[in-house]
């Protein structure tokens, strides 16, 4: 790990377009796990912070003009511990079966991006790195799992 890599966390964000309401039967396996999940998250190694609204998740928050948007975001010590709990914990199960849930975004769906340690990215912050990687694709700005890259200490100390 680089002297910078020891200097900065790992930001994300990801969105989701619902296929149904929240409250429908449709999306009642995605909501009854919300709960267990987020735990998941907060105990794993490497967790650091996760945007919460009402309710301890973030299901109420709408940064979008579109309500069946939703957002997620969350703040860890490296790539590493990201992936971990990404793919290697009870997480993996739910993006199996995101498709019953939601549907395809065009775009990015997901960004990942480095801050320095403390730092908590605001909604704003995070639409704008999701555009950026849409947009131009990844870059050490915004990235994705697929194509990652070290944290660049301009962007790090600039946030």
């Amino acid at each position: 790990m680089s002297e910078m890599e020891k200097k900065a966390h790992l930001a994300q964000v990801n969105i989701a377009r619902l296929k149904a309401p929240l409250e429908s039967a449709q999306l009642a396996g995605f909501v009854a796990r919300l709960d267990e999940i987020n735990a998941v998250a907060d105990r794993s190694p490497g967790f650091v912070w996760r945007l919460q609204g009402s309710g301890g998740n973030a299901t109420s928050l709408r940064p979008y003009d579109d309500d069946g948007i939703l957002f997620n975001m969350s703040v860890w010590e490296s790539l590493e511990a990201l992936r971990a709990y990404v793919y290697g914990s009870s997480h993996r199960e739910l993006l199996k079966q995101r498709g019953e849930w939601f549907s395809k975004f065009e775009g990015a769906y997901a960004a990942l991006w480095w801050v320095a340690q403390g730092h908590r990215p605001s909604v704003d912050e995070a639409r704008k790195r999701l555009a950026h990687l849409s947009e131009n694709g990844p870059t050490p700005y915004a990235f994705s799992f697929k194509q990652t890259f070290a944290p660049d200490p301009a962007l790090v100390e600039a946030g």
